[in-house]
This record gives C-alpha cells, structure tokens and sequence, in this order.
C-alpha cells in the first residue's frame, strides 16, 4: 500500500468515527497524475446523491504530457461502496454533526483506493486541547530523550 496524499487537516477539524475503504473512478491521465503525487485533498468532502457517493473539490493536477485527454482537475468523482454502506453511511450523515470526508487515497495493487471517514465536527475547546496535548507529548519525548542520552 502506497499513500500518496493523506487530510491532516481532516484529523485536527474532525473526530473520525469510523473509517471505509472505498474505489474511485478515474479516467487514465487522472491516475497517471496521482502516481506523480499530484493530489490534493483540503476542503474536499463526500456526498451521496441519489444512492451514490461522490468526491467533491478533489484536486487532481492535469497531467503534464496528457494533451486533450485531460478533464477538470476538480470535477466530481463517484465513489465505489458497497449498497449497505451506501445506506449506513447516509443514515449516519443525516444525524446532526456528522459529516463524511476522504481521509487519504494510496494505491493498493494497481487500484486507487481513498479512505472515508465518518467525522463529527471539533468545537474550538476540543482543539485547544488536541494541540495542548500534542505539545505535553513533545515535551515528554524531548525530556525522555535527554534523559537516556
């Protein structure tokens, strides 16, 4: 499994929940692109529509030697879950505070997979306290480093 771009924003914003393996539809140049990295996932999240699901402002740089074959580098992408899934995580998102977003997109064998999480939205109190745990934790590392020095 390569990854090839993960949401870190996504892990400060949301509590995830529960997370999904999902495929995703792409045309050639797009996966080409994706290969080189060229891949952005900030602001993107998933809608389901109509019993589908779908990638919104996903970022996907054209590729550089595609000519016409390009397409929009942040067009709409379907995603490819199973029905129940489908089901399940639109019972959950029609709760209140419940939101679905693309956590990563790494290769698995020659597929391009994108990881979805079900995230509940942080409040800025639980942000604070994320970031003043992280900091305890770096501190803890530094002294215990000092120390077995």
């Amino acid at each position: 499994m390569k990854i090839v771009a993960t949401n870190k924003k996504a892990y400060h914003d949301y509590f995830v929940e529960d997370t999904y393996e999902a495929g995703i539809v792409l045309v050639g140049c797009e996966v080409k692109s994706i290969r080189q990295g060229a891949l952005n996932l900030r602001d993107s999240f998933i809608m389901i529509k109509n019993g589908e699901a779908f990638v919104m402002n996903m970022h996907v740089s054209p590729y550089k030697m595609g000519s016409y074959f390009n397409v929009d580098s942040k067009r709409t992408r379907k995603l490819l879950l199973n029905r129940g899934e489908i089901n399940k995580l639109r019972g959950r998102v029609e709760q209140k505070g419940y939101t679905l977003i693309p956590l990563k997109v790494y290769f698995k064998d020659a597929l391009v997979k994108v990881e979805v999480g079900l995230c509940k939205g942080k409040e800025l109190h639980d942000k604070r306290a994320a970031i003043k745990e992280k900091e305890n934790n770096r501190n803890l590392q530094r002294v215990l480093k000092e120390y077995n020095s």
